[in-house]
């Protein structure tokens, strides 16, 4: 099945550049193309999107607050000739973040990875939790805390504890979507805010970094670190 997207930029140029890129990518079915937000949000109202190629300096209403103001997001990728917005907007869990001008190898490697993204939506993995069965999907899933002969799972609609090992839960999850950064503590990498040699944020939570898996987080942050 093709990936529905749309290019929002009100320059008519960087519309025309990534539509051609969408059309050779060979997967991508081209919704519509927008000069602004509130031409996208018309079609995001009326149209399932998967996949969003936003610019940030727009008249009226800038994408980072466009994308703010969405209750439910497609995948989003911002297009921008300026580098200062990209901690803006990884903060809002953005997939990738294009410099313009775009390059089709560069392209190419966002949108497989978002491809590779919606494919794995909506998988899950149930476990025991009270007298029943609770289903945890990969996407809502923030972190796992294991204590003593349980887990705690925190997800975006609470917590559910199980009587497992983390080790046992380790197994359940894609290890290109989830990370062990302490004996007691994997997280899930898209959901990670800020992150450090001691400790990472997710939400409202800070958790602790060991020694032991330090360097596998500082490597996959540095995989990710935009460079001029």
């Amino acid at each position: 099945m093709n990936t529905t997207c749309i290019i929002v930029d009100d320059e008519p140029l960087a519309r025309e550049g990534l539509e051609r890129l969408v059309l050779e990518a060979g997967f991508l079915d081209l919704v519509a193309l927008c000069s602004n937000a509130m031409e996208a949000n018309r079609i995001l109202s009326t149209e399932k999107i998967d996949l969003m190629f936003l610019d940030i300096q727009m008249p009226r209403l800038r994408g980072t607050d466009f994308l703010r103001s969405l209750e439910v997001k497609p995948k989003v990728i911002i297009t921008s000739a300026y580098a200062d917005f990209a901690l803006e907007g990884f903060e809002l869990n953005v997939l990738d973040y294009l410099l313009k001008p775009i390059t089709p190898d560069r392209f190419l490697k966002a949108v497989n990875r978002a491809r590779e993204v919606l494919s794995q939506e909506g998988a899950y993995f149930f476990v025991r939790s009270g007298k029943g069965f609770e289903k945890i999907v990969f996407d809502e899933l923030l972190f796992i805390e294991a204590a003593q002969n349980y887990c705690a799972l925190h997800t975006t609609r609470g917590k559910f504890l199980t009587l497992s090992t983390i080790h046992a839960l380790e197994e359940q999850l894609p290890p290109d979507q989830f990370l062990r950064i302490q004996k007691s503590y994997i997280v899930s990498i898209s959901k990670i805010q800020s992150v450090n040699a001691l400790e990472v944020s997710i939400g409202q939570h800070t958790i602790p970094v060991s020694k032991n898996y330090r360097e596998a987080l500082l490597n996959l942050v540095d995989k990710k670190l935009l460079r001029k």
